[in-house]
């Protein structure tokens, strides 16, 4: 489906994206002198080689290749299916924030539902590799934000990412919901493991992206999809990183756009610790609950987030344990010598100086519970 006034203009707008050498920079430059796509095309070459080459002057003046004419009519079809829409610059529900940054695409593409793409949105990002303890408050942090009428965007990697999302599409039905920037063409879902997870995002949410359909996974073009995350978004809550994460540069583009930015402490010994703390030393703001970062964008127009509204979930929180279950005496000093750092069976058993059956009994029973976790090199971590 798409929001266009004439298949004539969306094809335009398609074109001007898809030829070679003409790019969002300059798609932009040519808008604000010729006023729509159309009207770009329709230029004489004279008048194009004012503000282009000649040789992209010519390009432009000329029909389509063949190429560029048979992937705007495959985008034709698919927009066609239902839930399919294109925005462009010019649309009523392109996402005004959008326009706050210094470089907006030109169109999205949409597969969902574009109106919530006009909600107060937070994003949520981290590391791929991350900790069972960080997936856990990325869920515990998106759901509770959802359910204040935040939408959650991230970009659909393993990880905090996917946690985000999962958190988010746990809210009460009605109140917030989510959006996955893709760093593909929406027709191509990466990574493949997530496709479940983006069918229900395309039904409670949206799945967005700005490159053309058949658009691969490649490197290069994930920080592109990373200065939407933080465009689109009021604020950036960084989950887990290292200190060479890419969601180092989601959270450099919010600062740059005006945008606030949000960090989760963790282990002073843990290397995906070492990029939220280097956020905080810069400026970024430290969180331990969703509560906090409610009061600093508390008031967000459209949204329920109102500072003082309790039930906010503390980051190391998790929401599904055994009901009633107390830690005894014993169980309490071996939390406590564990604090929140991975520890072996065999340290545990050394630094408490009892035997491995009853650690290994203590340590079943708070697992159970909820309390800790097994990392998959076998070692245990607490996670409340």
């Amino acid at each position: 489906m798409s929001l266009m006034r004439s298949q004539e203009e969306l094809q335009a707008w398609l074109r001007l994206t898809l030829e070679p050498g003409v790019g969002p920079v300059k798609a932009r430059q040519l808008l604000a002198v010729f006023g729509l796509p159309d009207q770009v095309f329709a230029a004489s070459v004279g008048q194009l080689m004012k503000y282009l080459p000649q040789k992209l002057a010519l390009q432009l003046a000329a029909e389509p290749e063949p190429d560029i004419q048979g992937l705007i009519q495959k985008t034709f079809e698919w927009l066609a299916r239902p839930g399919h829409y294109i925005l462009t610059l010019a649309d009523p529900l392109y996402p005004k924030a959008l326009f706050d940054t210094h470089d907006p695409p030109v169109l999205l593409y949409v597969d969902g539902r574009p109106e919530v793409l006009a909600m107060p949105t937070i994003a949520m990002v981290g590391a791929r590799n991350a900790t069972m303890g960080g997936c856990d408050n990325a869920r515990a942090f998106a759901k509770y934000l959802a359910g204040q009428g935040w939408c959650v965007v991230s970009g659909l990697a393993h990880g905090i990412d996917a946690a985000a999302h999962e958190g988010a599409l746990q809210a009460p039905a009605g109140s917030g919901s989510t959006i996955a920037v893709m760093g593909t063409g929406i027709n191509r879902l990466y990574p493949a493991a997530n496709k479940n997870l983006a069918l229900r995002i395309r039904e409670q949410g949206a799945l967005v992206s700005e490159l053309p359909l058949d658009t691969p996974a490649v490197v290069h073009q994930f920080p592109r999809r990373n200065r939407i995350v933080a465009g689109l978004s009021k604020g950036v809550l960084v989950v887990e990183a290292a200190k060479q994460s890419g969601s180092l540069i989601t959270a450099r583009l919010a600062g740059e756009m005006g945008r606030e930015v949000f960090a989760i402490p963790g282990s002073i010994h843990s290397p995906l610790s070492r990029g939220c703390h280097a956020l905080i030393r810069q400026g970024a703001k430290l969180v331990e609950t969703a509560m906090d970062i409610q009061e600093e964008l508390a008031g967000a127009p459209g949204s329920k987030v109102n500072a003082g509204t309790g039930g906010a979930m503390k980051a190391g929180a998790v929401p599904d344990h055994a009901d009633g279950f107390v830690p005894d005496p014993e169980q309490c000093r071996l939390l406590e010598r564990m604090g929140f750092e991975p520890l072996s069976l065999d340290e545990l058993v050394s630094d408490l100086r009892i035997g491995v059956s009853e650690v290994s009994s203590q340590l079943l029973a708070l697992e159970l519970a909820a309390y800790i976790v097994r990392l998959n090199d076998g070692r245990y971590q607490r996670v409340r």
